[in-house]
C-alpha cells in the first residue's frame, strides 16, 4: 500500500521542480549620491504628484480626461492587455485536465444479398462520450510557459501606462503650444492695428502736404510685412487644433481655450539628487524587465522540451442500438498513460534552447 502512495506522489514531488534558470535581477551598482549634490536630497518628488494636481487649467484638464478615454493609442493599448490576459489564461489552462465530449448517430442498412440471406433491417447506433486527458508538468514546462505568458501581460499593463503618461504629457504641450500661437496671434494683430494707424496718419499728412511719398510707402510695407503673419499664424492654430483632436480620438474641429500661458501656474521644480530608485517606476523599464523575465522563462521551456512528456488519458461513454441500453449494456471506458519524448529532431530543440 505504501509504494502505491509513494508512486502517486512522486510525479507531485517532481513537479514542484521546473528545469530553467529563475530569473533574478540583474545586480546595478548606483552611488550614494548625484556628483555634485549639495546637501541632502529631498524625498518629494514631481513624480509623486498626479498630472490632474499638476496642470491648474480645468479646460487642459478636460482635454486630457477626454483623450484617455477615447484616445485611439490608449486604445489599442488596452486592446493589448486584454489579449496579452487572454494568453496568460490560456496558458495556465494547460495545469488542468482537458475534459471533452462527443456524442453520434447513425442509421444504417446493409443488403444480404450478396450473402443470400434476407434483407437486413435497418440498425440505429447511438454513440457517447466522455474523454479527458491530462499532462503531467514533470519538468515545468508549462509552470514556464504560465511564468512567460503573465509576463508579457504585466508588460502590456505597463507599456498601457506607458502610453497614457505620454499621451498626458503630449496633449498638454500641444496645448501650451495652441496657447502661444494664441498668444502669437493677439499680439500680430494689435501690431496691425498699430501699423494701420501709422499708415493712417501718414497718408492724411501725405494728402496734406506734410508728409513725403517715401514716408508713405514705407508706412504702408510695414504694414503689409506684419499683416501676412496673420493668415500664417491662423493656418498654424488650424493644424495645432487638428492635432489635438487626432489625440483626443474625435475629428478635427476648434479646440476650446482656457487661461493664457501667461496665467498658468508653473509645476514645482525637480531637486537635484533624486534617488536612482525612481528610474524603476518608469513604464518602458518595468515593461522591459517584463520581457525579460518572460525571454527568461523561455529558456526553461526550450529544456524541458529535452525530457519526456508524460500524459494520462481516459474516456468514458457508451454505445448501444438504443439509447435505453446507452450507459447499462452498452457502456464504455478506457484509461491510458503516454510518455512521448525526442529521439532525433535534426537539432532543432538544442537550436531553439540556443
Amino acid at each position: 500500500m505504501r509504494r502505491w502512495i509513494a508512486a502517486a506522489l512522486l510525479p507531485l514531488v517532481a513537479a514542484g521542480c521546473a528545469v530553467g534558470p529563475n530569473y533574478q535581477r540583474p545586480p546595478v551598482t548606483a552611488p550614494n549620491e548625484t556628483r555634485g549634490q549639495i546637501g541632502p536630497a529631498e524625498a518629494a518628488s514631481l513624480a509623486d504628484a498626479p498630472w490632474w494636481e499638476i496642470f491648474q487649467d480645468d479646460t487642459l484638464k478636460g482635454l486630457i480626461d477626454e483623450a484617455l478615454r477615447n484616445g485611439y493609442d490608449v486604445r489599442i493599448a488596452a486592446a493589448r492587455v486584454e489579449e496579452a490576459r487572454a494568453n496568460a489564461g490560456i496558458a495556465r489552462s494547460q495545469f488542468f485536465p482537458q475534459i471533452d465530449y462527443n456524442a453520434q448517430w447513425s442509421r444504417s442498412r446493409s443488403s444480404g444479398a450478396a450473402f443470400g440471406i434476407p434483407p437486413i433491417p435497418p440498425i440505429n447506433l447511438h454513440d457517447v462520450n466522455v474523454g479527458a486527458s491530462w499532462e503531467i508538468d514533470l519538468w515545468g514546462r508549462i509552470r514556464r510557459l504560465s511564468e512567460s505568458a503573465l509576463a508579457e501581460y504585466f508588460a502590456s499593463e505597463d507599456a498601457r501606462r506607458g502610453v497614457m503618461l505620454s499621451l498626458v504629457a503630449q496633449v498638454a504641450t500641444e496645448y501650451f503650444q495652441l496657447r502661444s500661437l494664441d498668444a502669437q496671434l493677439e499680439i500680430a494683430q494689435r501690431t496691425v492695428k498699430a501699423f494701420q494707424e501709422t499708415y493712417d496718419l501718414f497718408n492724411r499728412r501725405f494728402e496734406g502736404g506734410a508728409a513725403s511719398a517715401l514716408e508713405t510707402s514705407s508706412a504702408e510695407a510695414s504694414l503689409t510685412n506684419v499683416a501676412a503673419q496673420i493668415p500664417l499664424l491662423e493656418n498654424r492654430i488650424t493644424a495645432e487644433e487638428n492635432v489635438i483632436c487626432v489625440l483626443l480620438g474625435r475629428n478635427p474641429g476648434p479646440i476650446a481655450r482656457g487661461a493664457a500661458n501667461t496665467e498658468e501656474i508653473l509645476p514645482p521644480q525637480v531637486p537635484s539628487g533624486l534617488p536612482s530608485d525612481l528610474l524603476q517606476r518608469r513604464p518602458d523599464l518595468r515593461e522591459s524587465e517584463e520581457h525579460l523575465i518572460a525571454a527568461n522563462a523561455t529558456v526553461g521551456v526550450a529544456m524541458a522540451n529535452f525530457f519526456p512528456t508524460i500524459s494520462l488519458t481516459g474516456s468514458y461513454g457508451g454505445i448501444s442500438s438504443e439509447v435505453s441500453n446507452l450507459f447499462t449494456a452498452g457502456k464504455t471506458w478506457s484509461i491510458a498513460a503516454g510518455l512521448t519524448g525526442p529521439l532525433f529532431h535534426g537539432g532543432q530543440i538544442k537550436n531553439q534552447y540556443d
